[in-house]
């Protein structure tokens, strides 16, 4: 009998071309598509639980998580005749929603796609997998999983693509999840997951990648968190970083550490967001130089090793395009680390995360305070 394995669909051409490539290699395949329950279509897919959204004419804006999307799904899965399931998810997607929400209203830049892992896309998928028997779940995330010596569990290592490894957003997955865990396409290069898509015959394999958060498809994140909380008067100063009024803002909610454009008014010479504080609501506008930062600390940790020293050194990415960056962990409290850099970085932001490397392989990481 072959080995279940539960995988999350989103209707693009990774999760795709995954669904064709582990049912290549034997598995029997499930394919599961996260609707939002934001304004969604359910004629394209049946769900066997939960309640059922309604279409709006924007759904098709929706992100991985539109109409149109669960509807790609189902074509891939009848083409590939695999059972599929649509599962209706709002009320997780109103925790991220929350998380996205809080986090810009406290001055700092949220990571909504790590925790839609955390909390959705993994945890919920392996929720449901053990509803069907299945023993393995998967994603069309470019990571692998590689065994270890004398440890039991897997090692996270980046995708062999460097241009689209997303071993950065999995660094808080449960440790103990991973040897249940599947990224087919992990190993193969995006062209390469192209053609198989087109030899599989499956008609997403031109499908363009989806670069929005799928809650907030037009990018204004600042319309969504009026929309979402209400409206709220969030405006204030612009200030230098001697404490100068330089201008007035509409909303703090509207910047993030390290932003260039949009400032609103013009400077001799470029200028960047080096802090926000919602407590005053001033934003505080400073040069490059002033976003240098040599160190930082993070808080509520994931460790993806079995032994972790109270100091050593390791590459640290502070967000997702990072390059990442020599540096020396400490451990400085419970649940809590020191990370200093070798050479000063860029554009730290508080609530992102920071993520630890040896190498290929992902230490752990956690969250920028």
């Amino acid at each position: 009998m072959s080995s279940r394995v539960v995988l999350a669909m989103s209707g693009g051409v990774d999760s795709s071309a995954a669904a064709y490539l582990l049912r290549e290699q034997g598995y029997d395949v499930i394919g599961l598509f996260m609707r939002s329950g934001a304004a969604e279509e359910t004629t394209c897919a049946t769900a066997p639980q939960g309640p059922l959204a309604i279409v709006t004419p924007d759904s098709h804006k929706q992100g991985c998580c539109s109409a149109s999307d669960a509807a790609d799904a189902r074509r891939v899965a009848d083409r590939l005749d695999i059972p599929f399931h649509a599962l209706n998810f709002r009320e997780a997607f109103g925790r991220i929603k929350d998380y996205f929400a809080d986090e810009y209203l406290a001055g700092r830049t949220p990571n909504p796609c790590v925790m839609c892992n955390n909390w959705l896309k993994f945890g919920k998928l392996w929720d449901f997998a053990r509803q069907v028997g299945a023993e393995k779940i998967a994603s069309g995330h470019y990571a692998r999983l590689v065994p270890t010596e004398g440890e039991g569990l897997p090692a996270l290592v980046r995708g062999v693509d460097p241009g689209k490894d997303q071993s950065y957003v999995l660094f808080g997955l449960p440790r103990d999840l991973l040897e249940h865990v599947l990224f087919p396409v992990g190993i193969y290069a995006k062209d390469e997951i192209r053609d198989i898509a087109r030899q599989a015959g499956l008609r997403v394999a031109d499908k363009p990648d989806s670069q929005e958060i799928c809650f907030v498809p037009d990018q204004d994140y600042a319309g969504f968190i009026r929309r979402y909380r209400g409206e709220c008067d969030t405006a204030g100063e612009l200030v230098d970083t001697a404490g100068q009024v330089v201008g007035r803002h509409e909303g703090y909610e509207q910047f993030t550490i390290g932003q260039r454009r949009g400032l609103g008014i013009a400077f001799g010479a470029p200028r960047y967001v080096v802090a926000v504080r919602p407590e005053s609501r001033q934003v505080v506008i400073g040069t490059h130089d002033d976003l240098a930062c040599h160190a930082l600390e993070a808080h509520r940790l994931n460790w993806l090793v079995d032994d972790v020293p109270e100091r050593f050194h390791c590459t640290a990415k502070i967000r997702y395009l990072h390059a990442g960056a020599d540096a020396e962990v400490k451990l400085t409290g419970d649940d809590v680390m020191h990370v200093a850099f070798e050479e000063p970085q860029f554009g730290v932001a508080p609530g992102q995360a920071v993520v630890l490397y040896d190498g290929d392989r992902v230490l752990g990481g956690g969250w920028i305070r």
